[in-house]
């Protein structure tokens, strides 16, 4: 109540803004804010702003929050996955998310996709395999914050290791992508003829009937590694070439793009991870009290994974539409096209999120630097502020603030 009532003093009752910030700062003092009826109070709770939205709020926005607890968890011997896709979160039609966790020793199955797989490491250590479409083999493991990029049609296995496993985030450049429709090993044997798998690969019919019969393996639990790295690459080279490109990328080592005290950013596309050509990320870590710059990025929507803390975002898409929204671990966060937007910390603990970009280069407009490098009498035009209010500006992007 007291965030409208200063607003509508700030913007004052002379304009549009200040009348709409006024309005709404009376009805929350009388009984236009009253809901007598149902209310889901636990979602109310985490979500105020979307329960009481800001006057700022207006119109229509396609929705920008989902979140992977609301997602059916598949749960089988060795792990789990679930998933956000276009049908949970029906804006968001070029990216998709798989949040899955491995135990130590177990596996997700031998297969591959029709889209990119871009991942990163949220916790333990993994091993993965990639067979490249010019019969090299890429094996590595990756521990916490490292990522890996496989390329849609390259087959590829993850397996978890000692300890308690890995947990990983998947992000597909497809809004459709099912993980329930990927092309498995198992499920391919099993529907092939047994007759022509022997003819294909030289083995006996008693070898071919100890192959997979039942459902896919898809996740399965499985003994950890017994060589080490170098000796699983080495024994692999005896066979196949080593693959000439790194698919995966050790972010968890690299410093800040950009750091100040209120937080930092990692930025990875093409630039900095050359095979991740059709998806580029930022790891983006916000100190209490921080902010991401308001922005927009001009050559691709925003899709993001909240890991830790808490925040919020207004989302603006024109046409006098903007939707503020809460997040929190676990949750998705969606950003449109070219929609302008910020992020800020609004809890006591640091905010760590992701932000995915179906596009291999990173890129982002600052409404600072913008209004900042205009000439000053086109931005007064614009604006109503002074000059030396608008020499109060950053002159460069600050992207946290």
């Amino acid at each position: 109540m007291e965030k409208t009532t200063a607003l509508a003093a700030t913007l004052g009752s002379g304009n549009l803004l200040g009348q709409v910030a006024a309005n709404t700062a009376k009805a929350e003092h009388d009984t236009s804010f009253s809901n007598p009826g149902q209310q889901n109070t636990a979602l109310v709770r985490i979500n105020p702003n979307s329960n009481m939205p800001p006057p700022t709020d207006h119109g229509t926005v396609p929705p920008v929050w989902y979140s992977f607890d609301l997602a059916h968890r598949r749960v089988q011997e060795g792990g789990w996955t679930h998933q956000v896709t276009e049908r949970e979160l029906p804006s968001s039609k070029e990216l998709a998310g798989v949040n899955m966790r491995l135990t130590s020793g177990s596996y997700r199955e031998l297969h591959w996709h029709l889209a990119d797989e871009w991942a990163i490491m949220l916790a333990g250590k993994a091993r993965v395999t990639l067979l490249t479409a010019e019969g090299e083999m890429f094996i590595d493991d990756v521990s916490a914050g490292d990522l890996w990029l496989f390329p849609a049609g390259a087959p590829h296995s993850i397996q978890g290791l000692e300890g308690e496993g890995c947990e990983f985030l998947l992000v597909f450049n497809q809004g459709s992508f099912s993980e329930e429709s990927t092309f498995l090993i198992s499920d391919w044997l099993k529907h092939t003829p047994p007759d022509v798998i022997a003819k294909n690969t030289g083995l006996s019919a008693a070898s071919v009937a100890k192959l997979p019969k039942d459902e896919p393996l898809y996740i399965f639990p499985g003994a950890l590694p017994s060589q080490s790295l170098a000796q699983d690459r080495a024994e692999s080279a005896r066979v196949v070439p080593a693959a000439k490109q790194q698919y995966t990328f050790k972010a968890s080592t690299m410093q800040p793009t950009f750091a100040s005290d209120k937080g930092n950013v990692k930025i990875v596309d093409t630039k900095l991870f050359p095979v991740s050509t059709k998806i580029s990320g930022g790891i983006v870590t916000l100190k209490p009290g921080g902010m991401r710059q308001m922005h927009w990025h001009p050559n691709a929507s925003e899709w993001q994974f909240w890991i830790a803390g808490e925040g919020r975002m207004t989302v603006f898409n024109a046409q006098q539409d903007a939707r503020t929204m809460d997040f929190r671990a676990n949750d998705v966060g969606y950003v449109p096209k070219m929609a302008g937007h910020y992020i800020e910390n609004t809890g006591t603990e640091d905010a760590l999120f992701l932000e995915l970009f179906p596009e291999g280069n990173f890129q982002e407009i600052s409404l600072n630097q913008w209004l900042r490098a205009l000439p000053r009498q086109v931005a007064m035009a614009h604006t109503n502020l002074s000059a030396e209010e608008l020499s109060v500006l950053p002159e460069k992007s600050l992207p946290i603030l």
